[in-house]
């Protein structure tokens, strides 16, 4: 009888959980150590011997270490800055919401399509700011200036401020502001996973937490050093099971070749993998790839190796808000998406609301 030989199984590999992120080296503007989170991350940076240094203005961070631009870049990524918000004037922050809070700048991920390439500029380290006492201040007013109708805040329009909730705590101390605010609203987005902070929190439902999802070929492309999509997921399922009011946000959404398949598989992992507690007042938000031409240098300039298509003669031209033109798929393409993507959505979360599309 011939010998039947055993192979064992291939082993599964199990990925590393995304770790929260860490600055390699931190700046201090001297007034923020009066404030009690000044304090804080001062210890936190000193209980992990994290490298820190003193600075004038967090707007002038000139001596990143790196002996090139791309090196000083990922450096810059790595970096956190400590100041105050002395502007209280918030922007507004349309489709989102009313109005930005403003309670931090700049994010560690690396999404080579982001916005934050071109509106920060030379300025992509991560800058927190202590003096929330202030910024909720400024808040309070614009809620009672417009009541009594609902005003409601985007607290992420210039960061992922998940990312560095472990850090700075100022989500928490939003979140249970806005619990008490009959006519204010506080939302914000993410691309991590990290939400154990909120997890506990008084919300009383004012708190609409929402999560950054794409095809599995964007995010693999184009979302370097962010949470992996089933991380976002059973992030997103906690958030639900803790009563936050959910939603998710399809951006930037491509289109690239398979592009029908990845989006439908998309909205079927959701469909699959949320609890039903989660598909309550659950709601979608829609954007379409868009760059700048100032964009589109500066994103070849630091990741030269990008598949990124940006090709202006393939693009619609549309004009900006900040004084120059962008550039949005054609019509016939933008309604391809708009209309596939949404058909899935409601096959999958029938109750479900699309807030807009752009």
């Amino acid at each position: 009888m011939a010998e039947t030989t055993l192979t064992a199984p291939p082993v599964k590999r199990i990925p590393k959980p995304t770790k929260p992120f860490i600055p390699d080296l931190v700046y201090f503007e001297p007034d923020a150590l009066e404030y009690p989170k000044g304090q804080k991350i001062m210890e936190f940076v000193k209980a992990r011997n994290i490298e820190y240094r003193m600075t004038t203005s967090h707007n002038r961070i000139t001596n990143l270490p790196g002996e090139t631009e791309q090196e000083k870049y990922r450096m810059a990524k790595r970096t956190l800055v400590v100041g105050l918000r002395k502007t209280l004037k918030f922007d507004q922050s349309k489709p989102s919401a009313d109005y930005a809070i403003p309670i931090s700048t700049g994010c560690m991920g690396h999404c080579h399509y982001c916005y934050l390439q071109t509106t920060l500029g030379s300025k992509p380290y991560i800058r927190v700011y202590v003096n929330t006492e202030d910024i909720i201040g400024a808040a309070k007013g614009y809620i009672d200036e417009k009541a009594p109708e609902i005003t409601t805040f985007e607290a992420a329009c210039t960061s992922d401020p998940v990312g560095i909730e472990h850090i700075t705590g100022t989500l928490q101390e939003l979140i249970t502001f806005m619990a008490g605010q009959e006519h204010g609203r506080l939302r914000f987005v993410t691309k991590f996973h990290h939400v154990g902070p909120l997890l506990n929190l008084n919300h009383n439902g004012h708190t609409r937490i929402r999560f950054s999802v794409n095809a599995d070929y964007v995010i693999r492309q184009f979302e370097p050093a962010t949470s992996r999509f089933e991380e976002r997921i059973e992030a997103a399922s906690k958030i639900a099971h803790a009563g936050y009011p959910l939603g998710f946000i399809i951006a930037p959404i491509i289109w690239y070749d398979g592009w029908e398949e990845g989006y439908a598989e998309l909205l079927k992992r959701l469909s699959d993998s949320l609890p039903p507690e989660a598909t309550k007042d659950l709601s979608f938000e829609m954007i379409q790839h868009r760059f700048t031409k100032t964009a589109k240098n500066v994103i070849q300039q630091r990741y030269p190796k990008t598949k990124l298509e940006m090709d202006i003669e393939k693009r619609k031209q549309k004009w900006g808000r900040w004084g120059q033109y962008k550039y949005v798929y054609p019509d016939e393409q933008q309604t391809a998406l708009r209309q596939f993507i949404t058909e899935r959505i409601f096959d999958h979360f029938p109750e479900a609301r699309i807030d807009y599309f752009t």
